[in-house]
């Protein structure tokens, strides 16, 4: 059943573990991530970025669409997940990652988004406060869960982009929950946006614990959130530059310290360079045992647009050719039906590992089955309380 974020973070929080939230840029992709999820029974944490949004309106020039794209997209991706996870036996969120805009924080609401992001990480402390508690004032009364930033992550991805990390002040971070009324918060303690987090990158677990100690202390019922937190596997990588691609200085966060912080008050992973590097690893293998797949009328051009960019590895970059197939999950032609394939086993081969490590296989269960509705009744009924 699909259910606000809330409720599946707090089953991670009151029984120590992190749940793991994957982006999607496909119908394919959302299917299969719903699929692994209950093999798993794992409760299921999608997420679509801005620029996915965007893109699976069907934009190619993703990263510059319009408010108007990305309301289309949502649509889009929201009702995926709808077809998939509304009847399915493990509870299913879909989480806006990083927006940037009210405006775009209603637009995904509108097309059935259980939960948002709003990073207002770039602006000055009271700035992000304001758009924050803003954005908790729309979505509350939806039943939607909100999550805020806090801190400013180092890297590149979609609209994301810094040279240097600030990492999050435990201290502020009270004060943001209380000014902001936010259920979630994104800290920086170490990670990094994008593939290239650098060789044996070190996460400061102690901001974590410390950020948890201080809310447990003002009796604040929020929880934190990892981003930046691709694991980037070396077999992926070294498996894609021998068959032709340029993936230098290619390094994720080590499996283990996200392992450790999911059981220091991390509750939410996120993590979307794997999945690009798994869709793609297996998009070069198939045009490497079936060279002939090379001319194909129906994917070829996939072909030519991978290997023209051989430092690229995100599949929106070269499924363009495609857009259908993505944003419709139809495959009418059997070598389709393989390059969809690719995309959904790609899904499956990066989530299956982090649903074991990082706690959530076997804890759908655990997850309160509840609605926007409900959960919109007793936010209304915790602000009562509060007066």
């Amino acid at each position: 059943m699909l259910v606000p974020m809330r409720a599946i973070l707090e089953a991670a929080d009151q029984n120590g573990y992190a749940q793991a939230a994957f982006n999607m840029n496909s119908v394919s992709q959302i299917e299969a991530a719903v699929k692994i999820h209950e093999i798993m029974e794992s409760p299921a944490l999608l997420q679509g970025a801005e620029a996915s949004n965007a893109y699976m309106s069907g934009n190619l020039d993703f990263m510059h669409g319009t408010l108007e794209d990305k309301a289309a997209g949502a649509k889009v991706i929201g009702a995926a997940v709808k077809q998939y996870g509304a009847d399915s036996p493990v509870p299913v969120a879909l989480h806006l990652d990083h927006g940037k805009t009210l405006e775009v924080v209603k637009a995904c609401i509108a097309g059935g988004y259980t939960s948002v992001m709003i990073d207002g990480s770039s602006l000055p402390y009271e700035q992000n406060v304001e758009l924050t508690r803003e954005v908790v004032k729309y979505a509350h009364p939806y039943g939607v869960t909100v999550e805020g930033e806090l801190g400013v992550l180092a890297g590149v991805e979609d609209h994301v982009f810094s040279a240097a990390s600030t990492y999050t002040n435990p201290v502020q971070a009270v004060d943001f929950f209380k000014k902001t009324g936010c259920d979630a918060l994104a800290i920086s303690y170490g990670t990094q946006h994008g593939p290239n987090k650098g060789k044996d990158t070190k996460i400061r677990r102690e901001i974590a614990i410390a950020t948890k100690e201080c809310m447990m202390h003002e009796g604040i019922n929020g929880f934190l959130v990892s981003h930046g937190s691709s694991t980037v596997p070396q077999e992926y990588v070294q498996e894609i530059n021998a068959m032709g691609g340029d993936l230098q200085n290619a390094y994720g966060i080590d499996v283990q310290q996200l392992v450790d912080v999911s059981r220091c008050g991390i509750n939410k992973i996120n993590v979307d360079t794997d999945i690009r590097m798994a869709c793609t690893r297996n998009v070069m293998r198939l045009f490497a045992a079936h060279p002939e797949l090379r001319d194909s009328k129906y994917i070829g051009q996939v072909y030519a647009d991978l290997v023209a960019k051989p430092k690229n590895f995100d599949p929106r970059n070269y499924c363009g050719s495609v857009m259908q197939m993505i944003v419709r999950g139809s495959e009418p032609h059997p070598d389709l039906v393989l390059l969809n394939n690719c995309l959904r086993q790609g899904v499956q081969q990066a989530c299956a590992p982090l649903l074991v490590q990082f706690g959530s296989c076997r804890k759908a269960k655990l997850v309160q089955p509840i609605t926007l509705e409900q959960m919109a009744d007793r936010y209304k009924k915790e602000e009562k309380g509060a007066i």
